[in-house]
């Protein structure tokens, strides 16, 4: 018996979430499974791969994976192409990974997600913070995001952190007063950050990262204080850094260049963040183009996807409609930063 391949799937992941979409050639999405981070950075390469197979397992159903025409996986933390030869090493064993695949970054699918132009910057604003820039002839800039190590500032992570870090210093007298010492507290239910710091570091609170408290710098900032808001300029300065650095490196400084900046944060639309952003983009990148992508990444996922099906652009509009946005995991998985 000949088995049709029909089905698209594509699959976006992230530092916090991972979605998977399976959609047929027409563009008609068939499932749609959501969980959580799929970074091979932060969770090692075999959960990395075990996340997204229990994700693609139920998507598929009782759907065949001979019925793939592609699949394209766009994941945080295949920055390297070591990282991506690995990635496909993990998987290539697996049902649904036996037909044509491509496996990249997923900087890619939020920049689809953003935009179709040929010269163009896309910036992420997740748990980490990454950027690329790519041009008509086919020429990229990419980052190896390998946070400190690589001179990387401002994602979740970095932001959680600075929200403990200030507060330390507060609470000791190091550092100035800041209303992140008060927020810091009533968010993890510690009687000081002192008690904070020990409970971690002696393994009696769980260390999974300060990312969650990402929130109070913004919500600090908004207050006045002054401590997060310079945290807030900081990473305005990051983002316009990446943009900076991508279209000197591209030579575009002439052009108009639309830059999709994606992520959490970017969805939150701080208008600090962002007022600091454009102001430094007037000054440094006068032709880039700042658009917010408040559809979910996988989108763009499924975009390329599609696209390297050889679909027509109505299956293309046909997915967008579909995946425009992600409101039904609202009550499910609320988004933090990314």
């Amino acid at each position: 018996m000949t088995v049709v391949a029909d089905l698209i799937l594509a699959v976006d992941g992230g530092g916090s979430k991972t979605d998977v979409v399976l959609l047929d050639s027409t563009g008609g999405l068939q499932a749609w499974e959501r969980g959580r981070g799929s970074s091979p950075q932060l969770e090692g390469l075999a959960e990395s791969v075990r996340i997204i197979d229990e994700l693609v397992v139920a998507a598929l159903g009782d759907r065949s994976p001979d019925r793939l025409v592609h699949v394209g996986l766009y994941l945080s933390g295949l920055d390297l192409p070591q990282e991506i030869e690995a990635f496909r090493q993990a998987i290539s064993g697996l049902p649904w990974a036996q037909g044509p695949l491509v496996a990249e970054n997923d900087l890619h699918a939020l920049l689809r997600a953003g935009t179709d132009a040929d010269d163009a910057v896309a910036v992420i604003c997740g748990t980490g913070m990454n950027a690329m820039g790519v041009r008509a002839d086919g020429a990229a800039v990419r980052f190896p995001a390998l946070g400190p190590l690589s001179g990387d500032w401002g994602g979740g992570s970095e932001l959680g952190d600075a929200v403990v870090w200030h507060a330390a210093r507060a609470e000791d007298g190091r550092g100035p007063r800041t209303a992140l010492l008060g927020l810091l507290l009533d968010a993890v239910e510690s009687p000081s950050v002192s008690a904070l710091i020990e409970d971690v570091h002696l393994g009696r609170r769980a260390d999974d990262g300060f990312a969650p408290l990402a929130p109070l710098i913004f919500e600090a900032a908004h207050s006045g204080d002054a401590v997060a808001v310079d945290v807030v300029r900081r990473q305005a300065e990051e983002v316009v850094a990446y943009v900076r650095a991508c279209v000197s490196r591209l030579g575009l400084e002439h052009a108009e260049v639309p830059v999709v900046f994606g992520g959490g944060v970017a969805r939150g639309r701080d208008p600090l963040l962002l007022a600091g952003i454009r102001e430094g983009l007037e000054l440094d990148v006068p032709g880039a183009r700042l658009s917010i992508v408040d559809a979910p990444p996988v989108l763009g996922a499924a975009l390329l996807a599609l696209a390297a099906a050889g679909c027509d652009p109505d299956s293309l509009a046909r997915a967008t409609s579909a995946l425009s946005s992600d409101v039904r995991f609202a009550q499910r998985m609320p988004l933090s930063a990314h």
